[in-house]
């Protein structure tokens, strides 16, 4: 049984750093199991104190501790298992160090560690203190020189910054040199040794300077980079164009490595990225892979600024540099594949991730106030909240004064680490706004409920809308207020058409309405019709909406709502409520008709985009389903859902065939945003035609897997194949693993394909492939793709009454827990929702997370998880 309860670290209990370090020295001999490191560090005391100094550090070895100079004797320091104290030092000195450590066998993937061969670095959050002895926190910023010293195998030598220097050495050696002109915390420290290939470019930026750019890969795998390439270069325009950030050094680099706990790293002028979010071509890359690396191509380019330049002054200020950058990588996209469509996955996104944290007992507020480990806050409420918070802010002030408050935050915190308070004032200067209600989106954890109700007055044509919020209890938040929420509001007649209104005298098409407390009245003037009212357009606050629409008014948006979230929307509340009303077993049999009848009216819109279409085809998803019937029962919501599907299959059998005809791509493969749509379409077509019971359908989507020309439409035949199952699915797996056997990222597809099956064998063939030869426990993405997979996207089978699946998880994160605590921590989530299933499910999951929270030796990651998780 575990006995030590590690101790949390509080956002109230900061205090500035007692020493400041302005120049970083570091030598690297790099051997796979005997590197050594030497630190020469110049340090000043901040303030007027007598602290000793206190430097992290773990899994260090060390050789040496020297004070300007004179190497200290044992008693004038002390080493332990996470420090090195000094308790006599002046106020400004030099600190040189040198220690030896093990990249070969650091399997958690954390500071200095060996990927394919290659020496490489992951510091964030707290990997530096794994390389050497040093003040590992944000606020902490230095200006690097690295010399590396390597055999020649490892061919190329990088770090931050510009190189100063390279050559060779004695003994098949070789070194380089890099210097960072740019003060940074540890977190952004980054090296590379190994033999690899290289793309190049250029760009030219906005004031002329000539930028080189170079992508480092597997060899042989030069070519797969030209997208990223590409990517990045419109996101180096786009961050000129957009918000006036110029690229600040004469290089810029990323390296693409296999083992990566995280999907990509900003490390200052040298992104270290998982190779899943780097290597693309038609062949092995589906279209989502390439709007993944595309945006992450951008979010890591864009936190030069919001990350690097400017950076967190504590942890607890991780939203500062994620939510806003998150924010930002979603208006580049956006820019590049249609704002309509990109809001929707925007929030399918959120909706999927944020909202069951939300709900759960590891709900946490954008900014949180304390944690035991930083790493497991790198969550969907950092990330995708943070970033919806962003929007609103922009949406209160107007999108000038947000560009002028991003303008003023650049110029007074460029080179420092900073708050969110700081970031808030900025705007609320500008704008002349006061903020301080709004900082509570920060502070509050929870989804609020928005209730809309509306009544029209035909004699003074005017329509009353009646708005109110609460926001549920979260972990050590019981009481909640009011948050500042935009709501923006349209109206249409019962034609779909635009309904104009008059709002404060003036006439307008569309309005935002702010609920700035626990209710709030609004009367809407010279409207000339009963209008269906548009809510909450664009999805303008991360909240769930309840209103008195009927459901004649939800056909009407579906039908022709301009605001192409509402009109998507419309369809996923029509089918939530017949797929809902079906699993409490009272099904509307006449209402999936006419749902089906509605959608098959949708599709035939020849003016809308396909991939637009593509998303109406896609219905809301059993996890979804599940946060709105409580207790959840996940087989009823998955008989349910696929009763519909079966009905909207039927129903829709001759459109859905004509789409999967008409849009058969002859031309060569194009990754663009209308090739990709009318991609999105046609495989979401055959994807709906597998719910078909007909036999002929297994014909047709084995027929697709084996014409498919590119992996997009492979993957989308084989999905298909696996609803329909039988000896003919089995045949193309077979198939398909022995055609990319030898392309790790493919066979990562293969795996998490699997661990998607419906079928009730399901859990016994995740179970079996994690014997696979394929199969690697200590691979990041390849044990992401089946056990993660399966317990958050496959909730019937992952929910096996037996609780199988359950243990099943539990075994794999304590197995993990042992080498990767940081990976082992990121499974405990679907555990943690125990409280929103049925109770003879909860019981069964409580059950794991309790073995789990009991075992000695579980590291603090997974600890905190599993303990908050069980908290009542």
């Amino acid at each position: 049984m575990r006995t030590e309860t590690p101790q949390a670290i509080r956002l109230a209990d900061y205090t500035p750093p007692a020493f400041l370090i302005d120049e970083v020295r570091l030598d690297f001999d790099l051997a796979p199991n005997t590197t050594r490191v030497k630190a020469r560090l110049s340090i000043r005391r901040n303030g007027d104190h007598a602290d000793p100094l206190v430097l992290n550090g773990e899994r260090l070895k060390p050789v040496s501790v020297a004070l300007d100079g004179r190497v200290l004797a044992e008693g004038e320091r002390t080493i332990d298992a996470e420090f090195l104290t000094v308790p006599n030092v002046p106020d400004a000195f030099v600190l040189e160090t040198e220690v030896e450590i093990d990249p070969e066998n650091n399997k958690a993937l954390e500071g200095l560690y060996m990927s394919g061969g290659r020496f490489c670095t992951q510091c964030e959050a707290e990997g530096f203190r794994k390389i050497t002895w040093y003040p590992d926190r944000p606020d902490v910023l230095s200006r690097f020189t690295v010399r590396i010293v390597a055999d020649k195998s490892f061919r190329h030598l990088l770090s931050n910054g510009n190189l100063l220097e390279a050559g060779e050495l004695p003994g098949e050696r070789h070194f380089a040199v890099w210097n960072d002109p740019f003060p940074k915390p540890a977190y952004l420290f980054a090296l590379v040794g190994g033999e690899l290939d290289v793309l190049e470019d250029k760009l030219v930026t906005m004031t002329g300077r000539t930028v080189d750019l170079r992508i480092f890969v597997d060899t042989g795998m030069a070519p797969r980079a030209a997208y990223a390439m590409d990517a990045l270069k419109r996101s180096m325009k786009w961050d000129e164009e957009a918000f006036g950030r110029e690229y600040d050094l004469d290089l810029f680099m990323i390296v693409a490595v296999r083992d990566f706990n995280f999907g990509a790293m900003e490390n200052k002028g040298l992104n270290i990225f998982n190779s899943s979010l780097l290597l693309a071509d038609p062949a092995t890359a589906t279209d989502l892979d390439y709007e993944r690396i595309e945006s992450v191509v951008a979010h890591e380019y864009f936190h030069n600024w919001t990350g690097d330049r400017i950076t967190c002054r504590d942890w607890f200020q991780l939203c500062l540099k994620e939510g806003l950058t998150v924010f930002r990588d979603q208006s580049f996209s956006a820019d590049m594949r249609g704002h309509a469509v990109q809001r929707i996955k925007d929030v399918k996104a959120l909706r999927a991730r944020q909202f069951p944290e939300d709900q759960g007992p590891l709900a946490h507020p954008v900014r949180p106030s304390s944690y035991m480990k930083i790493d497991n806050f790198y969550t969907a409420t950092i990330y995708e909240k943070g970033a919806e918070v962003i929007r609103m802010l922009k949406t209160l002030i107007g999108a000038e004064a947000f560009r002028q408050g991003m303008d003023l935050y650049f110029e007074r915190w460029d080179g420092h680490a900073t708050t969110v308070e700081e970031f808030i004032r900025c705007f609320a200067e500008v704008s002349g706004q006061d903020l301080t209600d709004f900082f509570a989106w920060y502070e509050q954890a929870g989804t609020p409920k928005v209730s809309l109700a509306h009544s029209y007055d035909a004699e003074a044509r005017t329509l009353t809308l009646d708005l109110s919020q609460t926001t549920p209890p979260t972990p050590g938040q019981p009481d909640k207020r009011p948050l500042p929420v935009p709501v923006i509001i349209g109206l249409l007649d019962a034609e779909g058409r635009t309904l104009a209104f008059e709002r404060d005298g003036r006439a307008v098409d569309e309005t935002l309405v702010v609920l700035d407390g626990a209710a709030k009245s609004v009367t809407l003037t010279g409207v000339d019709a009963a209008p269906v009212v548009s809510a909450l357009r664009g999805f303008s606050s991360p909240v769930t909406l309840r209103t008195d629409a009927r459901a004649a008014d939800r056909y009407v948006q579906l039908a022709g709502d301009p605001d192409l979230f509402n009109r998507w929307e419309s369809g996923q509340e029509l089918a939530r409520a017949l797929i809902i009303a079906r699993a409490k077993g009272a099904p509307d049999e006449v209402g999936e008709e006419r749902f089906a009848e509605a959608l098959g009216r949708a599709l035939s819109d020849q003016a809308s985009d396909p991939a637009f279409k593509a998303l109406l085809l896609s219905l809301p998803s059993e996890s979804d389903l599940a946060l709105a019937i409580q207790p959840a029962d996940p087989a009823a919501i998955h008989e349910a859902r696929e009763a519909l599907r079966t009905r909207l299959a039927l129903h829709l059998t001759d459109d859905l065939k004509r789409l999967h005809i008409g849009l058969q791509e002859l031309a060569e493969f194009s990754p663009d945003a209308a090739s990709a749509g009318r991609r999105a379409l046609r495989n979401a077509a055959l994807d709906l035609m597998a719910a078909n019971p007909r036999a002929e359908i297994g014909e047709l989507a084995d027929g697709h897997y084996r014409a498919a020309a590119n992996m997009t439409d492979a993957i989308g035949g084989l999905s298909a194949l696996m609803l329909v199952g039988g000896e003919p699915y089995e045949s193309a797996l077979a198939d398909f693993f022995e055609r990319w056997k030898s392309e790790p990222l493919v066979i990562d597809k293969w795996f998490a394909l699997q661990a998607r099956d419906p079928d009730e064998s399901a859990l016994g063939r995740v179970m079996g492939l994690t014997a696979h030869p394929a199969f690697d426990q200590k691979n990041p993405n390849r044990l992401r793709a089946l056990v993660s997979t399966f317990a958050n996207f496959n909730p019937a089978r992952f929910h096996d009454p037996s609780g199988a699946g359950y243990r099943f998880l539990a075994d794999q994160i304590l197995a993990v827990d042992g080498f990767n605590p940081m990976t082992a921590a990121r499974l405990v989530e679907p555990l943690g929702g125990w409280r929103r299933y049925k109770p003879e499910l909860g019981a069964l999951m409580k059950e794991q997370l309790a073995r789990i929270a009991a075992t000695e030796g579980l590291s603090k990651n997974v600890y905190e998880l599993a303990s908050k998780a069980l908290a009542d």
